[in-house]
């Protein structure tokens, strides 16, 4: 008769046996459970922010004298371009005609449009020791401090003004490309309004209507002196 027989070496082998798969079996679990349960991995840190091309834009000049040696001039290419101008011998009118005259004002429109943004910069209002015309009973301008704090204290309507400047150079390059001289009329109106708007409101707020009923008086009285003065 043919069995299995086993001696309690052979079943002592086989416990260890069994146990150890168990146990391979079991660390396999711990492990898969493991890495399941586990959280998602961090993301990749993101890249260093790339360096500036250009670096940051330091101011040269003041407010003052940046209007007066680069914006002013350069506007004057559209105020010029279309006037009358009369005289004794009747009334002269000028109009861009050439090729030249429309490239003038081009040069005028894109140097407004472009560098009235160079008001957005950080930068003194009057060169060092100009205080403008702020002292004496007639003035009627402020000194910088007091524009720069008026700027610091509302930067919205200060970017305004600069925007509404901008966007007559930008009709002008328009109407430049177009060569329309009858809208030149028109767009050499709202730039003269959107420059002082700026400026009463910030350079010259004394030039009221109340300063200018005060002129016209001191010109009326000029005027009455002269009559009565010897010649």
């Amino acid at each position: 008769m043919t069995g299995c027989w086993y001696t309690q070496t052979d079943m002592i082998r086989l416990g260890i046996r069994k146990a150890l798969a168990t146990s391979t079996g079991l660390l396999v679990l711990a492990v898969l459970a493991s890495t399941c349960s586990s959280t998602k991995p961090a993301p990749a840190p993101a890249p260093p922010p790339a360096p500036e091309l250009w670096g940051d834009i330091k101011p040269v000049v003041s407010v003052k004298e940046l209007m007066r040696f680069m914006i002013d001039p350069l506007a004057d290419n559209i105020f010029d371009a279309v006037k009358i101008v009369t005289t004794k011998t009747g009334s002269v009118e000028t109009s861009p005609k050439t090729d030249e005259d429309w490239e003038k004002i081009q040069i005028g429109a894109v140097a407004l449009a472009e560098g009235i943004y160079l008001l957005k910069i950080p930068r003194p209002f009057a060169p060092p020791g100009d205080e403008n015309n702020s002292t004496g009973p007639d003035a009627v301008e402020l000194p910088p401090a007091q524009i720069t704090a008026k700027v610091k204290a509302d930067p919205v309507e200060w970017n305004a003004r600069i925007e509404a400047i901008r966007n007559v150079g930008l009709q002008v390059m328009d109407i430049a490309k177009r060569k329309d001289a009858k809208e030149l009329w028109d767009a050499g109106q709202n730039l003269d309004e959107a420059c002082e708007n700026c400026h009463k409101s910030y350079w010259y707020p004394g030039e009221d209507a109340k300063f200018y009923q005060r002129l016209n008086r001191r010109l009326q009285e000029y005027s009455a002196g002269a009559e009565h003065r010897p010649r």
